[in-house]
């Protein structure tokens, strides 16, 4: 039986979308419909964070309840006003990615099924080619019955140092189970910023032992807060902010106030799911704002 279509215009391009009525989170009802309005009205401030990034996608072509893949390669049939860059560094050689530029190619991802948008700590210059890192990321991963509460005090023993480094601190849920910190630097090489966030991750596993852990291994973290510095390795990539996760529920990695950390009592003081988030932006606007214009270099 052939897909239902609807042909829309998105800033000048025509897209084809089709089943918008599909289902893609059978928990809540939540359809692929609703999955490109989200996306749609979140791109004012989803788009800066994803600009000049290349995109690894997570797709759910039969919803969360079903399979999932990820996405490197630009897939078959991509539209040829969607920005690609040929990836040539990093182990990716061969792999030509997407790059969001507009509204219209977050439709296109959308329409795809693709729920989730990840991003690495750099950028690609205008004529192609890796740029140094501008992001320092922390991802708190907590190992149950850890929760996201636990990730908050971490993210304030971290934010401390940062300061203290004469660095900016922004946290964000991933939009699971943990959180992230989002720290904009003037550029610098992966190799130094991965040091960097190690001897941070270090530095407070041995400061707070009962709570956190910076060891890649995995029995290690029962009960505690794994700070995966690795995530600044350049081949590594970050749930982008306002991206949603192939979950049960449409929930988005949702950037939140050092306030909202600090008094939250219980994970779903910290559970965003999509309508939540654009009621957060209309209220609050967006927290990540002036990331770019809070860079400052590394100690």
């Amino acid at each position: 039986m052939a897909s239902a279509k609807t042909t829309v215009e998105v800033d000048g391009r025509t897209l084809q979308l089709t089943n918008l009525d599909k289902v893609l989170y059978p928990e809540t009802g939540f359809t692929k419909g609703e999955v490109i309005d989200y996306y749609a009205k979140v791109a004012e401030v989803l788009l800066p964070r994803l600009a000049d990034r290349l995109l690894t996608r997570k797709r759910w072509p039969d919803g969360t309840g079903s399979g999932s893949f990820f996405e490197k390669n630009k897939p078959r049939g991509t539209p040829d006003w969607v920005r690609t860059e040929l990836m040539a560094e990093h182990g990716d050689d061969g792999v030509e990615y997407v790059v969001a530029e507009g509204l219209p190619t977050l439709v296109w991802l959308a329409n795809l099924a693709a729920l989730e948008l990840h991003v690495p700590q750099w950028k690609v210059g205008p004529r192609g080619g890796v740029l140094d890192a501008d992001l320092v990321v922390f991802d708190l991963d907590p190992g149950a019955p850890a929760d996201i509460i636990d990730c908050c005090d971490v993210a304030t023993a971290l934010r401390q140092i940062l300061e203290a480094d004469g660095l900016t601190a922004y946290a964000k849920t991933s939009g699971n189970k943990g959180a992230q910190l989002y720290v904009p630097i003037e550029p610098a090489s992966s190799r130094r910023t991965s040091a960097y966030a190690k001897r941070l991750a270090d530095q407070l596993a041995e400061a707070l032992p009962d709570l956190v852990v910076s060891s890649m291994e995995r029995k290690q973290r029962t009960g505690k807060v794994f700070i995966d510095w690795s995530q600044n390795n350049a081949a590594k990539t970050t749930i982008a902010p306002y991206s949603l996760r192939g979950v049960a529920r449409p929930t988005v990695s949702t950037p939140v106030t050092w306030d909202e950390v600090s008094s939250a009592e219980r994970a779903a003081d910290l559970t965003f799911v999509a309508a939540d988030v654009l009621e957060r932006i209309g209220d609050v606007g967006d927290l990540l704002a002036d990331v770019d214009a809070k860079a400052r270099p590394l100690p």
